[in-house]
């Protein structure tokens, strides 16, 4: 890396090739200008006040860039959708949710980015949830310079449609809602679904428009699960009725709607009997007994995922065994946590 010695007045654009410390006599000695800041015209008075005539400064050659440079580069390179960066600053910069929402991950093309030397691109887990303003992912050079080739080489990896980092914002979907079980249906026992799942949906800015008691008979499940589509519902979800016992038979009254069944089963505990079916393009979650028990459940897996329009292949359903076992602390903190990761 070589230094060349100018002026101060002639220093603006130039990179400081070196710390200088700032002293104010009896309150403070630090850093006033960090190694790798670019001069600007209103630090020339500063620098002067600091007793400096002369700095030293990088004098780059053609193939090398400054890491602000490139730290504003990759940003750009890498942000899709609803991603905003910031003003990158001793060679990092941070990309942001431009609003809520689950963050995609291109995980194969992060991997070659980073098995680029002295380039590094840190993200969230792939499908995490996020806040509009929440850092999803980061990214810096690690020396003061790079090689403008391997920014280029970058730049090749990412172009269009192979951005590394997106979100897909929550839509406002209409939720319609099947609750199964003879025993809610005749008032034997009270109907907790609002309690229980209703503010899960609400948690995501989804709105249950209607809700219908089902006793356990296919035909009576399949009639309002037609009636919740015709309704005009973006999801559907129904409640109970999926384990083996004889009496339980939403997966055939969803089928008779004429559902198809992605998946009947989930390798997430608690939600082993989960149910994922498609009607015509509505999605259907079969929701098991455990939303009504467990804090955090397969539930909150698949419903921030399905309101933000992410469609769920069966292979994806079945990779959710590595990650998938809920530790159920005492205390939840999920979404930070290891489930579902």
């Amino acid at each position: 890396m070589n230094f060349k010695k100018i002026k101060v007045e002639d220093a603006v654009g130039t990179v400081l090739g070196h710390d200088i410390t700032r002293i104010v006599p009896g309150e403070y000695k630090g850093v006033g200008f960090k190694k790798g800041h670019v001069v600007a015209a209103d630090d020339i008075p500063a620098l002067l006040k600091l007793g400096k005539q002369h700095l030293y400064v990088l004098d780059l050659s053609d193939d090398l860039m400054h890491e602000d440079d490139a730290a504003m580069r990759i940003a750009t390179a890498v942000s899709g959708q609803n991603i905003e960066w910031t003003h990158p600053s001793e060679g990092k910069s941070s990309m942001k949710a431009a609003c809520d929402g689950i963050v995609k991950i291109d995980a194969e093309t992060l991997l070659r980015i980073n098995s680029i030397d002295k380039i590094i691109v840190s993200t969230l887990k792939n499908n995490s949830t996020c806040k509009k303003g929440q850092v999803v992912a980061a990214t810096r050079i690690i020396p003061l310079t790079i090689e403008k080739e391997k920014i280029g080489n970058l730049e090749a990896l990412t172009a269009i449609p192979r951005k590394v980092v997106k979100v897909l914002p929550f839509r406002n979907v209409n939720v319609g809602a099947v609750v199964t079980g003879s025993e809610i249906y005749s008032g034997l026992i009270k109907d907790e679904f609002d309690r229980f799942v209703g503010t899960h949906v609400a948690e995501y800015g989804g709105r249950i428009i209607k809700k219908i008691l089902a006793p356990d008979v296919p035909e009576r499940i399949a009639e309002a699960v037609s009636e919740l589509q015709t309704l005009g519902c973006d999801l559907i979800l129904t409640t109970g009725g999926l384990s083996v016992d004889p009496d339980d038979v939403t997966p055939l009254g969803i089928r008779q709607a004429g559902a198809e069944i992605i998946s009947y089963g989930a390798p997430v505990l608690p939600g082993a009997m989960f149910l994922y079916a498609i009607l015509d393009s509505t999605p259907i979650l079969g929701l098991p007994a455990c939303v009504y028990y467990h804090t955090t459940t397969v539930f909150n897996l698949f419903l921030p995922r399905v309101l933000a329009g992410d469609p769920i292949s069966r292979n994806e359903i079945a990779a959710m065994g590595h990650g998938g076992l809920c530790l159920n602390c005492e205390i939840c903190r999920f979404p930070i946590c290891p489930f579902g990761r």
